[in-house]
């Protein structure tokens, strides 16, 4: 019989864990609607179809690189579909599909929710800071 140690069992549990997160469905499409350009494209996309250059004029921050990257990765997600129409220059358009649209409540409602509690969340903020800073400065006291 092959004993293991607490560290090896610990470690084992460790990496079922991270494979189990690795894995699971929910936790794959919280990493793509978490990702804030995410959020900002899907309300940039809800009223009509956009031209790639009007999501980048339109999305205050976001660089041509991480636009790019981000409708890639709604369109294999199923949540953009892209046109192009070939002209000069190529002209691509971007617009929700279905499953995009059926999103855009979710992300209402989380905005809704960070409107009325955002100033919750800055107090918890200053305190915790504040908190941290006492600590700090009583830290270097004692040392």
């Amino acid at each position: 019989m092959v004993t293991r140690t607490a560290l090896e069992r610990r470690e084992q549990a460790r990496f079922a864990f991270e494979k189990w997160l690795a894995d699971c469905p929910g936790r794959q499409l919280l990493d793509r609607i978490g990702d804030r350009w995410t959020c900002l494209l899907l309300r940039a996309l809800s009223d009509e179809e956009q031209r790639y250059s009007d999501l980048l004029r339109r999305v205050p921050g976001v660089s041509q690189k991480m636009l790019t990257q981000t409708l890639r990765s709604m369109e294999r997600d199923g949540l953009v579909s892209r046109r192009i129409t070939p002209s000069v220059p190529i002209r691509v358009d971007y617009e929700l599909t279905e499953l995009g649209h059926s999103l855009l409540p979710v992300v209402d409602v989380i905005s809704a929710w960070a409107s009325v509690h955002m100033s919750e969340v800055n107090q918890a903020r200053e305190a915790y800071d504040d908190a941290l800073q006492e600590n700090l400065e009583e830290d270097l006291r004692s040392a």
